[in-house]
């Protein structure tokens, strides 16, 4: 034979991975599991099947939970949680660099048992998801030994209750507890019930690394179990899965106080253009969407090729499919495992063959008569209003369509409820670092893919969840400020009935698109002045208010675009403007609320201007020093539309104070002026008005904050609410944010010293994070 002919005949042989030492280990613990509270393992009770994706075979009997079980797990953090935030962040590092440590020790062992228990493929495993878990342990221990040096102001917020899903088990649960323990936090984890094995392999070497008793608890179990967690007495809820149940999880825990975040379902875009490397961008994509059997989620299932070579790339694609391996995931030559149940292989089944649109290509492998595996498809044509253009499958699915421009490009990605990932390969650096900033997305690839550390945050926007996991941006879901607030005081409005104080009927009316607006309602609120006086009336929002406002506001999406100069030098002229007129000011002010501190709440209102104009071109991103050939930027992108609650003290100041941050980031607002004391903020759009404000930037509405809060929560259109105003309508606003899973910033019955704000709180509330990555080098 020749050279040639050898290499064209010779085919791949076995390499299987011994499974013996993971099935001793399991043999060893009895082959029947417990939960992990308080130190130690349970006596196993009500037991369900652990199994074996690939084959069908028990692997073990785990424990289904109970509400004691939930309970005592909750108590044993509670108890530990004080000890361990007190013993210091070097303390806790030690302990995070033993269980790194200890991971890396035993990482054969997590690997092996992880593809037993989940289906992927060995390599995967072990190249990627165990050595990612152990990164993340080795962060985080020098997270919390720089805690009391670089975070002085924060400090844990108590319990976490964590609820992973079953595609990363192992890496997941590093995500959580990591990060959780690091800031002096104590969890009760639940892993999902297909793949609890490597949890409770992490609960071993948690006695091994000298973990104190509580600190970390895992319970096992179905849905159920984590719902239970979710009610528990925590103070955290971090959960990654299905957007379904994360809508849920945010109705369940609205006005309860418990910090949320959610990691969820996703769509992302897979986006080649016409001078992209097509033989690199078929081989990234086999990453994109056939890494773990299409079973995450960023995964790039939505394929998107510039017209002029979408037949040669999808060519190239189908005859690539056409290799890849599909068998037992303990085959090192295997590409791609199995489907973790035989529940997902139904639902995934049950998608496609629902698809009567454009062309399907299934990969020519062949498929174990055995287990739970799906091949390698492909369906070209589609349009991207079609339902698997739409829907997670969760599966080794790809659907496809074509673009003609970037402008093209960008607005088939961004049709979609997620907002994830996303992937865009060219050669244009010109064009790459267009286009990443335009797609909705909290991470872009450029010219890669699933590109993750523990250095740069990931997680979504839109219906793929709030909230980051990883790098610096993640911490803050972990931690509280140490700043002691007191309750809020209700403020009620004055009473009177006298005559129009000057002698005048003011009427004022709502500012909507830059222009005065009566109210659709036709009511209108008379506002006193402390003697009894009228001093004019303001109108009564309405839902159909709080629309056209959105509507004003989404036309103004350009004002995000614009530099941070410009919208510095907007902010320093309502600041100067408003001085102008602060006498006028201060003497409405002192009307409505009598006493004589008007002058000084101008001049903070002024002082709160100026501050945000400092910081609109200085707030900025930060390169990520992430272990590739290439820097993943953290770029600080505006929210969106933000609608905000003002508070009822402080009518002027608690405007400003929240207007300020959000416009100087390059959000639109909404803002429900301060109930009692509105006429504050009808004055000052005049001074909008004439300081060179774009229409839609700013909005105000007056009245009963109750008749908009549950509107601006559920509007589709609007990106973020904060409440300032009723505790009583954090629950209204937070269960209704469960619509578009937007954004909600409450304060749990708490009051802002508005003299004395952390300005940087309020910009961070008002940015999203997103991390592009990008390779060099040839």
């Amino acid at each position: 034979m020749t050279v040639s002919e050898v290499f064209q005949t010779m085919d791949y042989g076995t390499a299987p991975e011994s499974a013996a030492e993971a099935l001793a280990w399991i043999v060893d613990q009895g082959g029947r599991f417990g939960h992990f509270i308080d130190g130690e393992m349970t006596a196993p009770s009500d037991v369900f099947e652990s199994r074996n994706p690939a084959t069908g075979d028990v692997l073990a009997h785990v424990t289904q939970g109970t509400q004691s079980d939930v309970d005592a797990a909750v108590k044993a953090a509670r108890r530990a949680q004080p000890k361990w935030e007190a013993s210091g962040g070097p303390a806790r590092a030690k302990v995070l660099y033993a269980l790194a440590r200890l991971q890396q020790k035993h990482s054969r062992l997590f690997a092996v048992l992880e593809t037993l228990d989940n289906g992927k493929p060995i390599r995967e495993a072990r190249d990627i998801d165990i050595p990612l878990a152990q990164r993340h342990f080795y962060y985080h221990a020098g997270m919390a030994q720089l805690m009391e040096s670089e975070l002085t102001d924060a400090e844990a917020l108590g319990v976490c209750g964590q609820i992973i899903p079953w595609n990363f088990p192992l890496l997941m649960l590093a995500w959580k507890v990591a990060p959780a323990l690091a800031m002096g936090n104590t969890v009760v984890l639940k892993p999902a019930e297909y793949t609890s094995l490597t949890a409770l392999l992490f609960a071993d070497i948690c006695m091994q690394a000298g973990v104190p008793k509580g600190v970390v608890n895992i319970v096992t179990g179905d849905g159920d179990v984590g719902e239970m967690i979710v009610n528990a007495d925590v103070d955290k809820i971090a959960f990654t899965g299905s957007t379904a149940v994360g809508r849920h999880i945010r109705e369940a825990t609205a006005g309860s106080g418990k910090a949320l975040t959610l990691e969820l379902g996703g769509k992302s875009p897979y986006i080649v253009f016409d001078d992209a490397d097509l033989d690199s961008a078929v081989e990234g994509l086999v990453d994109a969407i056939w890494f773990n059997q299409g079973q995450v989620c960023c995964a790039g299932s939505r394929l998107l090729v510039q017209e002029p070579v979408a037949d040669l790339f999808h060519a190239k694609l189908r005859a690539r499919m056409d290799k890849l391996r599909i068998g037992s995931p303990l085959d090192k030559s295997v590409d791609i495992g199995a489907i973790v149940d035989p529940k997902q292989l139904e639902a995934i089944k049950s998608m496609v063959a629902a698809n009567t649109a454009g062309t399907t290509h299934v990969a020519a492998c062949e498929i174990p008569a055995q287990g739970s595996f799906y091949p390698p498809t492909l369906i070209t044509g589609l349009h991207p209003a079609d339902t698997l253009m739409q829907e997670e499958i969760f599966g080794p699915v790809l659907v496809s369509t074509t673009f003609r421009t970037p402008e093209e490009a960008v607005s088939i990605a961004n049709n979609t409820r997620y907002g994830l990932a996303a992937t865009v390969w060219t050669e244009n650096i010109n064009l790459a670092l267009d286009i990443a900033p335009k797609l909705v997305a909290g991470i872009v690839w450029i010219n890669g893919t699933n590109m993750m550390d523990a250095a740069a945050g990931f997680g979504g926007v839109r219906e793929s969840g709030f909230g980051r996991e990883g790098g610096w941006e993640g911490l803050s879901s972990y931690t509280k400020s140490k700043a002691k607030r007191k309750p809020v005081k209700a403020v009620e409005a004055m009473n009177g009935s006298g005559a129009p104080l000057d002698g005048i009927d003011r009427t004022a009316k709502l500012y909507i698109g830059g222009k005065q607006a009566r109210p659709d309602s036709g009511y209108s609120i008379p506002v006193w002045a402390k003697g009894g006086a009228l001093l004019g009336h303001v109108p009564q929002a309405s839902r159909k208010d709080v629309r056209n406002a959105a509507e004003a506001a989404q036309a103004a999406k350009g004002w995000a675009k614009t530099t941070g100069h410009l919208r510095a030098q907007i902010l320093y002229y309502i600041a100067e403007n408003l001085a102008a007129r602060g006498t006028e000011f201060a003497q409405r002010l002192e009307a409505m609320q009598g006493g004589k501190s008007g002058a000084k709440e101008v001049d903070a209102a002024v002082q709160s201007l100026f501050t945000y104009a400092a910081w609109a071109d200085k707030y900025d991103g930060q390169a990520h020093g992430v272990p590739i050939r290439g820097i993943a930027l953290a770029m600080k992108e505006p929210v969106g539309v933000i609608c905000a609650l003002c508070p009822a003290q402080s009518p002027l100041l608690g405007l400003v104070a929240v207007m300020a941050p959000a416009i100087a980031m390059g959000n639109r607002v909404i803002l429900s002026a301060s109930e009692p004391f509105p006429l504050a903020a009808t004055d000052f759009y005049q001074v909008l008005d004439t300081s060179d404000v774009p229409a839609g930037v700013v909005n105000i509405l007056t009245g009963p904050q109750e008749d908009v809060a549950e509107t601006m929560a559920r509007h589709m259109d609007i990106d973020a609410v904060w409440s300032f105003g009723d505790p009583a309508l954090d629950q209204v606003i937070e269960q209704g944010s469960a619509s578009n899973l937007k954004r909600t910033w409450v304060q749990n019955g708490l009051a802002q010293d508005w003299d004395k704000v952390d300005a940087k709180t309020f910009l961070m509330h008002a940015t999203e994070i997103k991390n592009i990555w990008v390779p060099y080098g040839e």
